[in-house]
């Protein structure tokens, strides 16, 4: 059974300014050399009409990574991530070096009465792994959602610094 987990982080400005920033390349190239580790890049990024879709590679040291992981996974880790945005929110499809499964993810950007937003993302893990997988899964939620606060962190400064 899939691990699912959930990330929430709310910004001071309105929906359409976080949606246009988090999917703006230049935002998102400064994101990967801050916080994307080893091997870091956007492989892909494309806009059409009011849908942009872009791929990015992440990548953790393999120290970096819990006993139980480094079992499993020979080397570092590298994680590709593919998102998709348009008007109803964000899709995204991650593939992980060395795992079979991956992570599904849904988010939403919602008006807060304040002016600011709040984004939600769903997410689900899934490592198809007999007797491991559940605790991989565990693991791997963990990590992530680490990974999202401080790409959330970073959003909310990169918008404070940018924004309008």
């Amino acid at each position: 059974m899939p691990t699912r987990f959930e990330h929430r982080a709310t910004f001071s400005a309105p929906p359409a300014e976080v949606a246009a920033t988090l999917t703006d390349r230049a935002f998102l190239e400064e994101r990967q050399r801050e916080l994307g580790g080893k091997g870091a890049a956007l492989l892909e990024h494309a806009v059409d009409g009011d849908e942009v879709r872009f791929r990015l590679r992440q990548g953790v040291d393999a120290e970096r990574l819990p006993s139980m992981a480094r079992a499993i996974i020979k080397g570092d880790l590298m994680v590709e991530r593919a998102e998709r945005w348009g008007p109803d929110g964000s899709t995204a499809q991650v593939t992980l070096s060395g795992v079979p499964g991956g992570i599904n993810s849904r988010g939403t950007l919602t008006g807060r009465p304040d002016g600011g937003t709040e984004l939600a993302l769903n997410a689900e893990v899934r490592v198809g792994l007999p007797l491991v997988g559940g605790k991989l899964e565990r693991v791997i939620a963990d990590e992530v959602a680490k990974l999202l606060a401080k790409e959330s962190e970073f959003a909310g400064k990169w918008l404070a610094e940018h924004g309008s």
